[in-house]
């Protein structure tokens, strides 16, 4: 379903960079229309109805890019990571969001650590850029790049949640919580936090 998904994606995608460019008359008419197959297909994929999936999309103003999810990962002395539970379904994810417009990445990621957790952290490097598409995350409708940072404890260690968490703590490897799949995937956790121990210093991509 994934693919068939990245393929309407893309078909919505080219739609709209017609209908955003296009002065041709005809040429609008049938962008108009491959938008509206766009939605219709992921309406039927996702078991959406059409008008909810209308909703949220809105009007198309610039050329169409991929949204950033920017996150960070933080380890303990005994190599435990450190996650965040999310209210919105009450399940863990490394600290991050969306990427904020005139703020760099690593800005980003320690201005969520901050409201996320309440601590004071540094970017070390970058562990992954992946590619959402080619990780088995339930369905978006945005297409999604998502970065993740190694980072470093500045402060002490004292947790002071945001409003909109319900806890942070540190995990180890092999016990991890049940995961925010939207957000991040036990595979990816693992992986990163391989590479982070192991001082793997060139990125994953995709």
């Amino acid at each position: 379903m994934n693919e068939l998904l990245n393929l309407v994606k893309r078909v919505k995608s080219i739609a709209d960079i017609g209908l955003l460019y296009s002065k041709d008359p005809y040429d609008r008419d049938r962008y108009q229309e491959l938008h509206e197959i766009a939605l219709a297909l992921t309406s039927q994929v996702v078991n959406t109805p059409l008008e909810e999936v209308k909703a949220f999309y809105g009007p198309v103003t610039d050329y169409p890019t991929p949204k950033v999810d920017i996150r960070g990962m933080l380890l303990n002395d005994k190599n435990e990571v450190l996650l965040a539970r999310e209210s919105a379904d009450g399940k863990w994810s490394l600290p991050g969001g969306w990427g904020d417009i005139g703020l760099t990445p690593s800005e980003v990621i320690v201005k969520e650590f901050v409201e996320e957790t309440g601590l004071d952290v540094s970017v070390n490097r970058l562990l992954a850029v992946f590619d959402k598409k080619m990780h088995p995350h339930p369905y978006q409708p945005y297409y999604v790049y998502k970065f993740v940072f190694l980072c470093e404890l500045k402060g002490d260690l004292q947790f002071n949640k945001g409003f909109d968490m319900l806890d942070a703590a540190f995990f180890p490897i092999d016990q991890l919580p049940e995961l925010s799949l939207d957000r991040i995937l036990p595979s990816q956790v693992e992986v990163l936090h391989h590479n982070a121990i192991n001082e793997v210093l060139i990125p994953i991509v995709d």
